[in-house]
């Protein structure tokens, strides 16, 4: 496990902390569309509240170009309070002095929400200036935003230079799923990939396929894969310039892991009302699109989900968003809920079907970083770790 701070390694009654969380959820009407994020952050945020400290909690939301009214955190924080129950002070900048200032008349327990730190240009380009500033707004940092750990940014990177910074408990937990899966995963080890672009996963293949035992594939991904094996794939999602690479993956010595599906969901045009079939993955119509996997796979991959000691799921199966088109997920998320191993789950979308089906707490872990989850199962180091990883040495 990475080495780095906890919460235990510090004196929070009557600290100001300053805690960067992963709030980044999708919005509709003005209002919180999917809370998982902010409920995955709560329960950090209540211990350092419940300890005694001022809580001051940063986050991005989406990716505004400038300040947009439209990605104000105002909805976050009415969610967060709900939530909680205790009242959230929603700061209207995300540093200056009147940020400061509020922090500083803060009482032991309240909880503060700085804007959106993407309203500051600064924040994606890990500005010093801006992390200099945000390190004003407390006593200590700690980063619990793993699906952000991944980013060099001033919220997430840069402030751990200006003050002693520890690790929150969702990332720490985070970090030791990952690892389990990473070092010591029980086996057999499988891992179910899915999702629209081989070139998003192609990384996290080449290095975790010698270290499993099956690796099964499936999603709009599926099809470059069908045609670096000679497939005619009709119009389904095709990467061409992926081809190569993942012809030389398939022909390597641990090409044989791969398990791509046997049987394709086919529609006769890319829309929720399609007419579909169900045709053999080697022998698509030359025009037709691929939108899930098929019954005969499904039941394969579930097959060997039930059957193994660890697991990790990343990616839908098929357009998981209509419904003619997820019964593939739907699969997959059950047999993830059934299995006696070790299950971890990432992705918004994976996430997404497991919630939707009430699944999620079947799960040993359910991730809430996609993009930072796979760079850290690739084996990179991720800035946000390292950052923490410093302050294990210092005095």
């Amino acid at each position: 496990m990475s080495a780095f701070l906890t919460l235990d390694d510090i004196d929070l009654a009557g600290a100001r902390v300053l805690v960067r969380s992963d709030l980044n959820v999708p919005l509709a009407g003005g209002r919180v569309a999917d809370d998982f994020r902010i409920r995955s952050s709560l329960p950090t945020i209540v211990r350092l509240r419940d300890a005694g400290a001022v809580v001051t909690v940063a986050s991005h939301l989406g990716r505004p170009d400038g300040r947009d009214s439209d990605l104000s955190m105002a909805p976050i924080a009415e969610r967060l309070g709900d939530l909680g129950g205790f009242p959230v002070i929603q700061l209207p900048a995300v540093v200056g002095e009147e940020v400061e200032a509020a922090i500083a008349a803060a009482s032991a327990g309240d909880v503060l929400l700085l804007e959106n730190t993407r309203y500051e240009p600064g924040e994606t380009k890990n500005d010093p200036q801006l992390a200099e500033r945000l390190g004003r707004l407390g006593d200590f940092f700690v980063l619990d935003a793993f699906g952000t750990a991944h980013r060099a940014h001033a919220s997430t990177v840069g402030v751990a230079g200006h003050m002693k910074s520890v690790a929150g408990p969702l990332l720490a937990g985070e970090v030791e799923a990952l690892d389990t899966l990473l070092d010591r995963p029980d086996r057999p080890y499988a891992v179910v990939l899915g999702g629209a672009k081989v070139s998003d996963k192609l990384g996290v293949m080449q290095a975790l396929l010698p270290r499993v035992d099956a690796m099964l594939v499936g999603g709009g991904m599926c099809f470059t894969l069908l045609a670096a094996e000679g497939y005619d794939v009709g119009d389904s999602l095709l990467e061409e310039e992926m081809v190569d690479e993942v012809r030389d993956l398939l022909g390597s010595k641990w090409g044989s892991r791969v398990t791509l599906p046997s049987d394709i969901v086919v529609a006769d045009r890319f829309a929720e009302d399609a007419e579909s079939r169900v045709v053999p993955a080697t022998r698509m119509p030359a025009r037709g699109f691929g939108l899930d996997i098929g019954p005969d796979t499904a039941a394969l991959f579930a097959s060997v989900i039930r059957g193994a000691g660890a697991v990790f799921w990343n990616g839908p199966m098929g357009v998981f968003e209509w419904e003619a088109f997820r019964s593939g997920t739907e699969v997959i998320a059950r047999a993830m809920a059934d299995a006696k191993a070790f299950t971890v789950a990432g992705g918004g979308d994976s996430v997404a079907a497991l919630r939707s089906l009430g699944l999620d707490d079947q799960i040993s872990h359910v991730s809430t970083g996609g993009g930072a989850g796979l760079e850290f199962l690739e084996g990179d180091s991720l800035p946000g770790l390292v950052a923490l990883e410093r302050w294990t040495h210092e005095p």
